[in-house]
């Protein structure tokens, strides 16, 4: 049974010219907040934070501390009484329970009330413990996101998702907790390892499928600028991602509707990483498949042309991301995404796409679901 498709987000205009900084808003009412992207000025930004509190306590890993955790800290402490960092294990096998309490032992070893902040150095595993952690610390603390992945700048920092993973599934715990600013600083990006900064590209692909395929023409004409880390082409492709994302998060922030959108792929994708074992996949390669996937599930169902398809997986593979999956039953395959978010009462609901730039929420059977599983070759 196919549900009604959205209408799209009421977009600004796509403009296909870098800036040199952009601050862009969520517009939340009192829990609105701007997203910064450029090469930023840490320092600067901090000065802009209101009521900072006595205590900001750094959340980064031992991969992105090492980077910045020294840059950030110096930035701080000209606006806080007291800087802290914490420095967790790197990698989606560790976004969990010991995590998570690894984080609010050290607040409260540090005595911290509701006004210090948490600053999340690092991906969208520390942005997602991170915020979580501020969640739940005396019932809600201020947090700022510092991306320094393309996929957290993309997606994960803005929006407010916070969660961890259960060896069940991916993000089953968690809560909607807005951040105070997202500091999304393009410097960053040139210290990502080639299969991080590609995974991150996924996450960039998705909005044009589901939302702006003027965007999407776009990646495609600058997909090897892109695979470069051309600076100009990544500006624009994080400041328009960052633009859909806000526009979707301003009209639906709990995912009561519209928001489900940008989970497009992501029933697929989130049952990979979970079935292959969190580490093997990162998260942008999982829903890269998981994009071939859906595509190919909605030329089947849905009446999309199979030559969308085929530029979807065409760009895909320009952009140096996975064609092969990780091979699991079928039995395992349907488990797993019965255990997705998304599913309501044991019925597994996908995000397609009835036309190009348009996704709606759809109940399909197993049988039209394994084909698409099938559809991509499996290692």
């Amino acid at each position: 049974m196919s549900l009604p498709a959205f209408d799209p987000p009421v977009l600004p205009l796509f403009q296909s010219k870098a800036q040199s900084n952009a601050r862009l808003a969520i517009a939340l009412g009192r829990r609105s907040y701007p997203i910064d992207i450029g090469r930023l000025d840490w320092a600067e930004l901090a000065q802009g934070l209101t009521a900072p509190g006595r205590l900001a306590l750094i959340v980064s890993n031992v991969t992105v501390d090492p980077l910045f955790g020294e840059r950030l800290q110096a930035a701080l402490r000209p606006v806080y009484a007291e800087v802290e960092r914490l420095v967790l294990p790197d990698g989606e096998a560790h976004k969990d329970w010991r995590s998570l309490q690894a984080i609010q032992s050290r607040l409260a070893q540090l005595q911290a009330d509701r006004r210090g902040t948490l600053f999340a150095l690092g991906g969208g595993v520390v942005g997602d413990l991170t915020g979580f952690a501020a969640a739940v610390w005396m019932r809600g603390a201020r947090f700022v996101q510092v991306p320094t992945t393309l996929l957290a700048q993309v997606d994960s920092s803005v929006g407010g998702k916070t969660g961890i993973n259960l060896p069940e599934g991916k993000n089953l715990v968690g809560a909607f907790h807005q951040p105070a600013a997202v500091w999304a600083d393009l410097g960053t990006l040139t210290s990502l390892p080639a299969r991080e900064y590609a995974a991150g590209l996924a996450e960039v692909v998705k909005y044009g499928p589901i939302a702006d395929p003027v965007f999407f023409d776009w990646l495609e004409a600058q997909a090897d600028a892109l695979a470069a880390r051309q600076p100009e082409a990544l500006a624009v492709a994080v400041r328009r991602s960052c633009e859909i994302k806000a526009a979707v998060v301003a009209a639906d922030e709990e995912e009561r509707g519209l928001r489900a959108i940008l989970n497009f792929a992501h029933t697929f994708g989130h049952a990979l990483e979970a079935g292959a074992g969190y580490g093997h996949l990162l998260h942008g390669e999982a829903v890269a498949l998981g994009m071939r996937m859906a595509a190919r599930l909605s030329v089947a169902c849905c009446g999309l042309p199979a030559a969308q398809a085929d530029r979807l997986d065409a760009l895909l593979q320009r952009l140096g991301l996975p064609q092969s999956a990780p091979a699991l039953d079928d039995a395992r395959w349907l488990a797993l995404m019965r255990g997705d978010k998304k599913s309501q009462a044991g019925r597994i609901r996908y995000v397609v796409l009835p036309r190009w730039g348009q996704a709606a929420l759809a109940e399909l059977d197993d049988a039209a679901a394994l084909a698409a599983v099938r559809s991509v070759p499996l290692a």
